[in-house]
C-alpha cells in the first residue's frame, strides 16, 4: 500500500513519545513492504525519524501563528513564508517558550478544526494539492484528532480512506481556557464524521475519547503502541548500578519535580548511599525556570554528585541511558494515553514504576514489567523505589517479564500488520460504496 502519515513535528527539543510512536510505526510498515511518506506539520520531525528531506513542512509553526494573530501576514510575499519556514527559524521555534504550549492557542486550534472554513484554508489547499500530485496514496493517516479539520479536503481530493489516531488530545484541550474547551470537543466530534476510522493507543484512552468526543463504539479501534525489542540492548538488572531514571520532557506536567523530591526522600533512608538519579528527555523554553528550581533542590540537599542530566536523548544516547538505570519513573500528573517510554524501558530490561493513572495500569498489567503506586506523591514513589531496590530478585523478575511482555504483547511488527488489515478493509468498504 501507499500510505501517507501526517505528523506534527516536535523539532527535536524534547523527547516526544507521540512523534516516536509515529516514526516506529512507519518503519514497521515499510519493513512489511509498504511505501510510507511522512508529511511534517508545524515543526521538523523528531531527529530519530530519518526520512526524505525534500518534503515540505506544511503549516510552519511561526507563519501559521503570525497569520492567525496578525492577518497582515496573509498578504506577505512568498519569500517571507520561506524565511519563516527555514531550518534556522524552525529550530528557534522548537526551543522557544510556548512552542508546545496549548494555553493561548485556542483560536488557532478552533481554526485548524474548521479546516476549509478556517483561517488556514490556503495552507490546507497547498497541503492537499501537494499530496494529491506527488503521493497518489491508498490511505491517509492523521496523527491526532486536533488535526481532524484536514480530513474532509484530503478525502475529497484523493478519494481514499482517512484514518486518525487518538493520543493525548485531552492534555492539550484541558490546558486551554475553560470557555473554549467544550467548543473544541464539539468541533472534534463533528469533524470525526470526516474520517473512516479512529485509532486509540490504549483501551483506557479509547473509552476516555468515546466520552469526550461523543463517539460511537464501532468508529473507534484500539491498536497498542509497539517497539521492536531487537532494537534495544538488554542488560540484566543485576549487572547494572542501582540507579533510578527519568526519561521524558523535564517539566511539571510530566512530574519531574515529583521524581526529584522522591529521590531526595530516598537518599534520607538508610541503605541507598550508592543510588543516583539520572534524567534525560530535554525541555522547552517554558521549562528552564522549572528545571533550575529542581537543580537547586538537589544542590540544597548536597546531592549534586548523585544527580546527572543526559542532554542528548536520541539514538545511541537513549540506549546508553537505559544501561545506567535499574528502573524508570515518569509520574505524569494526570496519566497518559499510553507512554512510549514504558515500552522503550521494558525492551531494555528496565522495570517501570508508574502511578496508577491513565493507561499506566493497563500497560503494566499486560506487560508484567513494572509496578503501579498511588497516591502520586514523592513519598509514595520513594517508598516504592526503596522496596524494589531492596529486593533485587523482584527487580530481576520484573526486568525479565517486561522484556517478554514487550516482545509478545507490544510487538510493533504484529501491530503494524493489524493496522494494515484495517486500512485494507476500509479500502474495500470505500470501493463497495
Amino acid at each position: 500500500m501507499n500510505i501517507i502519515q501526517i505528523i506534527p513535528g516536535s523539532g527535536g527539543s524534547f523527547y516526544c513519545g507521540n512523534c516516536l510512536r509515529d516514526s516506529k510505526y512507519v518503519d514497521a510498515l515499510r519493513n512489511l513492504g509498504h511505501q510510507v511518506v511522512k508529511i511534517p506539520m508545524y515543526l521538523p520531525l523528531f531527529a530519530d525519524e530519518h526520512d526524505i528531506s525534500d518534503i515540505p513542512i506544511f503549516y510552519g509553526a511561526i507563519s501559521t501563528y503570525l497569520k492567525q494573530v496578525y492577518p497582515v501576514f496573509k498578504k506577505a510575499p512568498k519569500w517571507v513564508d520561506n524565511l519563516l519556514n527555514s531550518k534556522p527559524m524552525m529550530k528557534m521555534a522548537a526551543s522557544m517558550a510556548g512552542s508546545t504550549r496549548a494555553k493561548g492557542l485556542e483560536d488557532m486550534t478552533i481554526s485548524m478544526l474548521l479546516g476549509e472554513q478556517g483561517e488556514q484554508k490556503e495552507e490546507l489547499d497547498k497541503m492537499v494539492t501537494w499530496i494529491a500530485e506527488h503521493c497518489k496514496p491508498d490511505v491517509i493517516h492523521i496523527s491526532n484528532a486536533l488535526l481532524l479539520g484536514l480530513a474532509k479536503e484530503l478525502k475529497a481530493k484523493t478519494n481514499v480512506p482517512v484514518v486518525c489516531s487518538l493520543q493525548d488530545e485531552d492534555v492539550w484541550v484541558d490546558a486551554m481556557q475553560i470557555q473554549f474547551q467544550q467548543k473544541i470537543w464539539d468541533l472534534m466530534h463533528k469533524r470525526s464524521d470526516d474520517v473512516d476510522a479512529l485509532v486509540a493507543v490504549s483501551n483506557f484512552f479509547a473509552d476516555a475519547m468515546k466520552k469526550r468526543m461523543n463517539l460511537k463504539d464501532e468508529k473507534v479501534h484500539t491498536f497498542y503502541l509497539g517497539v521492536d525489542a531487537e532494537d534495544y540492548p538488554y542488560i540484566p538488572v543485576k549487572e547494572k548500578p542501582r540507579n533510578v531514571g527519568y526519561i521524558s520532557r523535564m517539566c511539571h506536567k510530566d512530574g519531574f519535580d515529583i521524581v526529584v523530591d522522591a529521590f531526595i526522600d530516598l537518599k534520607k533512608k538508610p541503605g541507598f548511599d550508592d543510588v543516583k538519579l539520572i534524567a534525560t528527555g530535554g525541555l522547552t523554553g517554558d521549562d528552564k525556570k522549572f528545571l533550575k528550581e529542581q537543580k537547586n533542590k538537589i544542590k540544597k540537599n548536597n546531592l549534586e554528585n548523585y544527580f546527572e542530566i543526559i542532554e542528548e536523548f536520541e539514538g545511541d544516547a537513549r540506549h546508553n541511558f537505559f544501561k545506567k538505570v535499574s528502573m524508570v519513573s515518569v509520574p505524569v500528573r494526570i496519566g497518559e494515553a499510553f507512554g512510549m517510554y514504558l515500552l522503550e524501558s521494558m525492551a531494555s530490561g528496565v522495570p517501570v514504576v508508574q502511578p496508577a493513572l491513565g493507561a499506566f495500569p493497563e500497560i503494566v498489567e499486560i506487560s508484567g514489567g513494572g509496578v503501579n503506586y498511588m497516591p502520586n506523591t514523592p513519598e509514595k514513589l520513594s517508598e516504592t523505589w526503596a522496596g524494589l531496590l531492596s529486593d533485587p530478585e523482584k527487580l530481576e523478575q520484573l526486568s525479565i517479564a517486561g522484556l517478554k511482555g514487550t516482545k509478545e504483547k507490544f510487538n510493533i511488527h504484529k501491530h503494524a500488520s493489524e493496522i494494515i488489515g484495517l486500512y485494507e478493509s476500509l479500502n474495500v468498504q470505500l470501493r463497495s460504496e
